[in-house]
């Protein structure tokens, strides 16, 4: 499968190189790479030059200078390199963040997870982060793809609209929440990781400041009460343990008591609320029946030692 990626990257030098490498030394690499520099003011430019002269298929990009970092600037970094794509024949599209490091199969892996399943639309894979495991630390579930590393199906790709520009972010997940609920399997194939080198939401903030955007974003979202409950509580077990917990009940809160305007539709949220108390019951469910097996265990314990 042919396949194109799109990086918008705004004041990276201290990643991006990394980035390119590992891309530049794919087992199957990319027919076509652009990299959209959004205003960088530092050496980000000359870094991606310096790549684009040794390989054709790299290319940047250059967007109008501003002053503030936004996901929405993310999106428009997207659009526009997209429209410079033009006429080019691939199979899949892929959404590259400039500060995250793979294997040198990892992409040729993904595209095989495509040929396997016509149905798949949305792949990536789980992330490091220090210590933190997005497939066994997040309480996301495998059917979401993190926005570091998405690859779309051409024709999954535009069935949802592509990416939307949203100031607070979450592009990401809306476009891969629509993407399911249009009938598309999306996954993230836990074989795999890759490496994030910048804790997520922390460009320009600190952690605990990303833990009160996140439960905003939680509540803009339509994440389910009951759901944020259990989120919440999950986080108090996680670093930084109750801080970051009571920063993301606080930003959940503050949204919630402002009831401050959702950027996705109805249908959406209906949707992925939906998804939030199946996926609970589930949890709720396993939790137990691990609990009966382990009572039973006991018993035939106790019972083997009476005899």
């Amino acid at each position: 499968m042919r396949y194109v990626l799109i990086t918008p990257a705004r004041n990276e030098a201290l990643y991006i190189a990394d980035t390119i490498r590992s891309v530049v030394s794919q087992t199957q690499p990319p027919i076509r790479w652009i990299i959209a520099n959004d205003g960088s003011t530092d050496a980000t430019p000359e870094i991606i030059d310096r790549y684009a002269s040794k390989y054709s298929w790299i290319e940047r990009l250059d967007m109008p200078a501003h002053r503030d970092r936004s996901f929405a600037a993310k999106v428009y970094c997207f659009n526009a390199a997209c429209v410079r794509l033009g006429e080019l024949d691939f199979d899949v599209i892929g959404n590259l963040d400039a500060d995250i490091t793979f294997e040198k199969d990892f992409f040729a892996f993904l595209l095989s997870k495509f040929d396997e399943d016509s149905l798949l639309g949305v792949a990536g894979a789980p992330y490091l982060e220090g210590r933190y495991d997005s497939a066994e630390d997040s309480f996301a579930g495998a059917c979401h793809v993190s926005g570091g590393c998405q690859l779309f199906r051409r024709e999954c790709f535009r069935d949802v609209g592509g990416y939307v520009p949203i100031k607070l972010g979450g592009v990401d997940w809306v476009a891969v929440t629509t993407a399911r609920m249009k009938g598309w399997t999306t996954r993230s194939f836990d074989e795999k990781r890759f490496i994030h080198h910048r804790p997520v939401g922390t460009a320009e903030r600190s952690p605990l400041a990303a833990q009160f955007l996140y439960g905003e974003k939680d509540y803009y979202f339509g994440n389910h009460p009951v759901w944020e409950m259990c989120r919440i509580g999950y986080r108090a077990v996680r670093r930084p343990y109750l801080v970051g917990a009571l920063a993301l009940l606080l930003g959940y809160s503050r949204a919630a008591l402002r009831r401050s305007e959702r950027p996705i539709s109805g249908q959406l949220m209906d949707f992925h609320r939906r998804e939030q108390m199946k996926k609970l019951r589930t949890i709720l469910w396993s939790i137990v029946r691990l609990r009966r097996t382990s009572k039973f265990r006991l018993l035939m314990r106790h019972s083997t030692e009476r005899r």
